[in-house]
């Protein structure tokens, strides 16, 4: 794949291009400008996010699989023939395959949009085709994927609280609930041979000066009652506490909408975002789990300030590493390689901040905001989220080191 940084189209308004072979003649009331082209892939991505938002799993690596399968298959598909007609057919009904298996109650939507794609799309054999490829590969890899320990249940498996000890993850405040996310450790990635390929070095010992300058950190800046915490650093804390897969949906769509490389290599930096994220999480599960790190509410309790309380509510599962951090890492990593680190200025919202937009130009920013953020919601330590960057960016590099194992 192209690793050109993506520039925005530049398309001359139809009335200029007219007006200079003489059309400034035209009739009173005659069309003066061509209607915009449908980019079939901003297209597609926005029928994928509307329908993993309305009919998604309750687990956030569940619903990166739904993208990953369905833009995986339509990338696979797409190297078949260069031919447009084919290539906006394969596309769509890869993605409207995967979800219409992996979504059935989205069945009525998702067939509403395919037809209006093949309604633009001239007939004849190339959209047959095309139609036919996209709609193969999305089944071959659904079966291939079948039983990969990436639903819901697999993910949450039941998972025994440890015995309490200094340093060792106990259920937090203040339902403490059982530990979440535990299975995905055992799920089945796409490209890593293992979950364990990129464990983490442990975590700072509790002993440790890091340890105490990491707690001391958190009870400052990540305390409900915080008499530090600036009025913009809490607006990041509440920016960032929502779904990683929703607040880097957006940042995903801008790269995509931005991008001048083919509709294959589009497709491509769509399925690579998403394996990245699955296979990124299963490592986070098995970095996770293999150190049972407390969490600062555990541990800042235990040093003796018993009322102590995070901003934020604390997610039930182990502190090291954050997996904001390693979502970040490696949606940077995959979008730096593809796309260049730097893009014109966007804006962006967050469910958990209404009212509020801010604006990058690099995808670096989003992911130091990530840092910051969980300490300053008080839920984990900054060690475990630089950790969890460093993780995410690794993982991203190797998935793009075998993208063609991916795709030949």
């Amino acid at each position: 794949m192209s690793r050109t940084p993506a520039r925005l189209p530049v398309r001359l308004p139809a009335a200029l291009a007219l007006a200079a072979v003489g059309a400034l003649a035209l009739p009173s009331g005659a069309a003066t400008a061509a209607e915009e082209p449908v980019d079939v892939a901003v297209e597609w991505y926005d029928v994928t996010a509307d329908t993993v938002a309305a009919a998604g799993a309750s687990t956030q690596v569940t619903n990166n699989r739904t993208w990953a399968i369905g833009w995986t298959a339509a990338a696979r598909a797409l190297r078949g023939d260069g031919r447009a007609e084919f290539q906006e057919a394969a596309l769509a009904g890869a993605v409207h395959e995967a979800l219409s298996a992996l979504a059935p109650a989205r069945a009525t939507e998702l067939d509403a949009a395919l037809a209006e794609t093949l309604d633009r799309v001239p007939d004849g054999p190339a959209e047959d085709a095309g139609l036919a490829a996209g709609r193969a590969e999305a089944r071959a890899l659904l079966a291939e994927r079948e039983g990969d320990g990436l639903d819901p249940a697999s993910v949450n498996v039941t998972f025994p609280v440890p015995q309490p000890a200094p340093g060792v993850w106990q259920p937090t405040p203040p339902a403490f609930g059982p530990a979440l996310q535990a299975g995905t450790r055992n799920a089945r990635p796409f490209l890593l041979s293992d979950g364990d390929q990129y464990r983490l070095a442990p975590p700072p010992a509790v002993d440790s000066a890091r340890h105490r300058a990491d707690l001391a950190e958190v009870a400052a800046y990540g305390s409900a009652d915080s008499t530090v915490r600036t009025e913009q650093q809490t607006e990041t804390a509440a920016f960032w506490y929502g779904s990683s897969l929703t607040l880097y949906t957006e940042p995903l769509r801008v790269a995509l909408s931005r991008s001048t490389e083919d509709l294959g290599e589009r497709a491509e930096l769509v399925a690579l975002f998403h394996v990245a994220l699955v296979d990124t999480a299963i490592a986070t599960s098995d970095s996770k789990y293999a150190y049972l790190a407390w969490r600062p509410v555990t541990a800042l309790r235990a040093a003796g300030d018993a009322d102590w309380t995070p901003l934020h509510v604390t997610p039930s599962h182990p502190d090291y590493p954050s997996g904001h951090g390693t979502y970040s890492g490696a949606a940077e990593g995959v979008l730096t390689a593809l796309v260049g680190a730097r893009t014109a200025p966007f804006e962006l919202t967050s469910p958990t901040a209404p009212g509020v937009t801010r604006t990058y130009t690099t995808w670096r920013q989003l992911s130091r905001e990530n840092i910051d953020a969980r300490v300053f919601s008080g839920i984990h330590t900054r060690t475990a989220d630089e950790a969890g960057v460093r993780l995410g960016r690794t993982v991203a590099a190797h998935t793009l080191r075998a993208a063609e194992r991916l795709f030949g």
